[in-house]
């Protein structure tokens, strides 16, 4: 007799059955079933039908199915006359991996539009490998009766579909129809139901008619409209207040997808695969109809295939692409339940589509762009909460993350819990939603945090709460530089323990000189980093104002370049108010609320505003996106030129000096050289002084990995032009791909500097 322990993802996946299927197929007697730790099996047969169940047990696990490990020890026999599943068996302190929402399988989707089945039209039809998971999970084992699934009494068919290990039913905790589960309805702004026979056609019109929507899906609430319809558009942005920033759009089909955007074959894989993120695609607006408003001055369209029934349903019955936002005001968590929706987003919707399967966790879509291969910019639904898996044994750990894009990550054995993307920590509502899926994954993973790893940044709402948190607890606090943690993100899930050089370009960091950090070349490895490189300071005119304003940036550079006697006639900037000029002159001299800054970002900011780009931004990287996407258009020019730029040492590093680099573009604008040009050499040129750096940074440390992480480098072009030139240069080149390269992945990188950077 074998006793076999499965550990991964294995529960909500159809494990069991798949177990059970396989025993009978080799004639093998005994048991399976769920523990709070892994899957048990006990098995007696022949050597041979064992060997071959054992090969199987892995090799054809089904497809959601993730197999960390299987161990198997040999016992006496029992006498097994038959095989069956038991009952789940719970266990104090043991964890299972819990599977992450699944988007509709073909089984399914093939249903809900056949007129003789019996799920016809059913919006929350799914089976063991398609539905809702993560989003409905309460505690584990994995249990209808430890799901928000638990109120719905199964129909006596579909109870048997439940029962019957051979059903690919058997065990799916959501499993309903329409005589027993959950169910729509349509409301309008004041919650007043509306009346009608057919909610998803109810829904379409409405849509069509140029109505907002606010939708409830698997983690919250999407606020959609007609993605062909200007007018919708702007107003959801007026009343979402959301300017400007790219809105996602779902669309029917794949072929519905390539009528308005290019499609790689990775990219057609990631779109139709079980996650279904949101992917950026090189938008054909030539020839799309999809309205400009939906991504302004972009060449990509954030597109997505429908995931669940509901959407697929509504997507078809409209037959038009529509826009599906997060379900929220501009920095607000989602919204996700019914109350709360109506509160929250009742001025901006016009009507709601409410469901009463409740929703345990919110959960954003997860946005996806290919470079080559696919690279995470938020990792939520599909992905969260599978753990990235560490290459060594972690202490249990929970890191608290950054301000912008936060995510938390928790340790325990060779797992890292990755949260879903929670947003920006700038409001009371965040945090709460912080604070509550820590407790989540907290309680799902029988984690107990003895260390508590934070960011440096002393007002970062993440690192009061671990301050908080520490001091309320008794904890081991561990604060992590901000670049080093971003370089260490980058390490981790390359599996790499050696130094590296890591380039660390970004809009915000805190540094350890107090400085605003953010355009760093570190030398790095798990435990600790040396800054041996970095942007030149410039002041950061009016704090956070420069920020918003990048035409302050722009004048900092110039100013203090240049000399405060920089002539701005010819330049974009010479719009700018004289009373205003003068104030930042004075900032400048006088040192008031301008901290220096090495920031990559603000620099891309500087040369989008002196180049007449994006003066001003109304969402995080407006002016850096916009220029890029300038650039991009001229990418296929022959002959790649740079601007001069140089390089000294201070003070044991190596600093880039720009003054040359704005001469030359002051001189282009002048000239009346075209801007795409100008952003084309601008990248061309960063990515010669990242490559320099380096050439430098290597032939004293003998370094020749570098690892390139911050933001910055969702920049397709520039992540292009960098790596090729290193490259050539012999280096060999670390890039995310599982975690975002902006501060989404910062928590990871935290908690393994914390790990080994703790005495407990």
């Amino acid at each position: 007799m074998a006793k076999i322990s499965v550990r991964g993802v294995v529960q909500g996946v159809g494990f069991r059955p798949f177990v059970y299927r396989l025993a009978q197929q080799y004639n093998l007697k005994g048991w399976v079933r769920n523990t709070s730790g892994n899957v048990e099996i006990e098995v007696e047969g022949d050597e041979e039908s064992f060997e071959n169940f054992l090969a199987d047990l892995e090799a054809k696990a089904p497809p959601m199915a993730h197999i960390e490990r299987v161990e198997a020890t040999f016992h006496p026999l029992k006498g097994y006359t038959g095989f069956e599943i038991c009952q789940s068996l719970s266990q104090q302190g043991q964890y299972q991996l819990v599977s992450p929402d699944i988007a509709t399988c073909e089984d399914c989707e093939r249903e809900i539009f056949h007129p003789t089945d019996r799920r016809f039209g059913y919006p929350f039809t799914n089976c063991t490998n398609c539905g809702p998971r993560f989003t409905i999970i309460e505690d584990i084992p994995y249990d209808r009766a430890k799901t928000t699934m638990r109120k719905f009494q199964m129909c006596p068919e579909c109870q048997q579909e439940y029962d019957d290990p051979l059903n690919r039913r058997f065990h799916a905790q959501p499993n309903a129809c329409p005589k027993c589960g959950p169910s729509l309805e349509l409301v309008n702004g004041n919650g007043n139901p509306i009346e009608c026979s057919d909610t998803i056609k109810a829904t379409s019109e409405l849509l069509k008619a140029g109505k907002i929507l606010a939708i409830r899906g698997l983690g919250g609430f999407h606020l959609a409209c007609d993605a062909t319809n200007e007018k919708a558009i702007n107003l959801l942005r007026i009343r979402k207040r959301r300017p400007s920033k790219p809105l996602a759009v779902m669309m029917s089909t794949l072929e519905d997808i390539e009528k308005h955007c290019l499609v790689s074959l990775e990219e057609r894989k990631l779109l139709q695969s079980p996650q279904c993120p949101i992917v950026l695609l090189r938008w054909k607006y030539n020839t799309s109809n999809i309205s400009p408003a939906v991504a302004p001055n972009l060449n990509y369209l954030g597109v997505m295939l429908p995931y669940t029934p509901l959407h697929h349903l509504l997507l078809r019955k409209t037959g038009i692409p529509l826009v599906m936002s997060s379900g929220n005001l501009s920095e607000e968590p989602i919204a996700k339940d019914n109350d709360e929706a109506l509160i929250r987003l009742s001025g901006i919707a016009d009507y709601f589509l409410f469901h009463n399967r409740d929703i345990f966790a919110r959960y954003d879509d997860s946005v996806y762009m290919v470079e080559g291969v696919p690279q995470a910019i938020r990792r939520a639904r599909g992905y969260a909460p599978y753990p990235i898996f560490l290459p060594f044994k972690a202490k249990q750990i929970l890191a608290c993350g950054a301000e912008l894009k936060n995510t938390f990550c928790l340790t325990k054995d060779e797992h890292a819990f990755l949260s879903q993307h929670i947003g920006d920590m700038e409001n009371e509502e965040t945090l709460e939603h912080f604070e509550n899926t820590i407790e989540l994954y907290k309680k799902l993973f029988r984690i107990e945090p003895e260390i508590v790893a934070y960011d440096m940044h002393p007002e970062y709402l993440s690192t009061k709460y671990a301050l908080n948190l520490g001091s309320e607890q008794g904890l081991n606090l561990i604060p992590v530089q901000h670049h080093h943690a971003h370089i260490v993100s980058c390490l981790v899930e390359n599996k790499v323990e050696e130094p590296v050089i890591g380039v660390a370009f970004d809009g915000t960091g805190y540094g350890t000189d107090g400085a605003i950090w953010g355009g760093e070349f570190l030398l790095a490895d798990w435990r600790s980093f040396q800054r041996v490189g970095h942007l030149e300071y410039v002041p950061l005119v009016g704090g956070t104002a420069a920020i918003k304003k990048p035409y302050r940036m722009a004048l900092s550079y110039l100013y203090t370049l240049l000399g405060e006697d920089s002539l701005l006639e010819g330049l974009p900037l010479g719009k700018v108010e004289p009373a205003e000029l003068e104030l930042i002159k004075q900032q400048l001299k006088r040192g008031v609320n301008s901290p220096l800054t090495s920031s990559a970002g603000r620099l891309f900011d500087a040369i989008s505003a002196l180049v007449g780009v994006r003066g001003e931004i109304d969402y995080e990287a407006q002016a850096a996106i916009e220029l890029e996407m300038l650039a991009a258009n001229e990418a296929g020019e022959p002959e790649l030129k740079a601007y001069p730029f140089s390089i000294i040492e201070h003070q044991g590093a190596k600093v880039v000096k720009l003054g040359e680099l704005f001469s030359a573009v002051v001189q282009d604008v002048k000239n009346q050289t075209p801007i795409p040009i100008i952003s084309l050499k601008f990248h061309n040129t960063v990515a010669q002084i990242i490559t320099k750096v380096c050439k430098l940074i290597a032939r004293e440390s003998g370094i020749t990995q570098v690892a390139l992480s911050g933001g910055v480098f969702q920049n397709r072009l520039l992540l292009k032009l960098a790596t090729s030139a290193l490259e050539r240069e012999g280096f060999s080149v670390l890039t995310h791909h599982l975690v975002p390269c902006n501060d989404g992945g910062i928590s990871l990188g935290q908690a393994v500097i914390a790990n080994f950077n703790s005495q407990s």
